[in-house]
């Protein structure tokens, strides 16, 4: 897999670069960016070997053969579409698009196309996510009656693109997609929002609460914050009637993610495994494997992303 990359994003590092160097039958051969000169600096610093004067240009390349789009968000669904348009497989950021209709889009030209096209939700692919299913269907916790998810991360106001309405800006579509995403793969795919609250700055929300109703009675909690007091942290509880489960950072668990459950069986502690949640993201790509990550999954949660945007009194983003 001959891998181009569409913007030079500071989260291609750690997201594509870095995993490529170790995920076998994958390569980064090239990269496009608004500024050339910018993107001959990134490609020089991380041993790309072309770039490519625009993004049509990349995108017309035969050579590549799959994109990595870390664009902002607004601009995810136009440029998902030409590349499928050009037949290259695409492994698209989260969120990813800024709006349920951009989304349905986007699915629409996947599916009449042969090409792979998978949301970078990297913390599906990680086996932390099957082992919270696990624990939860065992029954050691009972019967499941709530839970809570949160993400809170420091984005200082100012010129960072999630302040930016315009490219699909706010918390909510960044940090707070994990927790919205957390909670629906383990208790639903379609919670009823029924209620939230938004603190804005300039029509971008800076922190974000809201309930979330499942089929199962099971009620969830979301926190998402780009600028509040809690400046920094990432939790899963999750209740049931006959104990608890806590994880520390669920959507980054290679940083020092821990589950801590205390149930029927007495209390224990387990850790995460260490590898990068984008490793093994690559190698489903890589794979062609998209279950769970792919447009049907992505518009689900767009739709559920817009819910509590509406419940919030605010708009869905442009």
């Amino acid at each position: 897999m001959r891998i181009g990359v569409l913007g030079a994003a500071r989260i291609v590092k750690s997201a594509l670069i870095d995993p490529a160097r170790t995920v076998d039958g994958v390569e980064v051969v090239a990269i496009a960016a608004r500024d050339e000169d910018r993107a001959r600096r990134y490609a020089a610093h991380h041993g790309i070997g072309h770039v490519h004067p625009s993004y049509q240009a990349l995108l017309a390349d035969p050579v590549v053969n799959a994109v990595y789009i870390p664009l902002p968000a607004a601009l995810h669904a136009p440029w998902t579409i030409a590349a499928i348009e050009a037949g290259k497989h695409v492994l698209c950021e989260k969120p990813f698009t800024s709006n349920t209709a951009a989304a349905e889009r986007v699915a629409e030209a996947a599916a009449s196309s042969d090409c792979v096209v998978m949301e970078a939700y990297h913390s599906h692919h990680h086996p932390l996510q099957a082992r919270l299913r696990e624990i939860i269907a065992s029954g050691e916790l009972g019967r499941i009656t709530s839970a809570r998810a949160t993400f809170c991360a420091p984005v200082p106001p100012g010129r960072d693109i999630r302040w930016d309405l315009a490219l699909g800006g706010g918390g909510l579509l960044d940090v707070g997609y994990y927790p919205v995403r957390q909670l629906r793969d383990l208790f639903g795919p379609a919670p009823e929002v029924t209620g939230a609250r938004a603190w804005e700055r300039g029509g971008v929300d800076r922190l974000v609460t809201a309930t979330l109703r499942f089929e199962s009675g099971v009620e969830g909690r979301i926190v998402s914050s780009i600028w509040s007091r809690h400046l920094i942290g990432a939790t899963l509880e999750v209740a049931g009637t006959d104990g608890r489960m806590r994880v520390s950072w669920p959507y980054h668990p290679q940083i020092r993610g821990r589950i801590r459950v205390r149930g029927r069986h007495g209390s224990r502690v387990e850790a995460a495994d260490r590898r990068s949640t984008y490793a093994f993201q690559l190698e489903a790509f890589r794979d062609g494997d998209d279950r769970g990550t792919g447009p049907a999954e992505a518009v689900a949660q767009m739709r559920t992303l817009d819910a509590i945007y509406t419940a919030a009194g605010m708009s869905a983003r442009p």
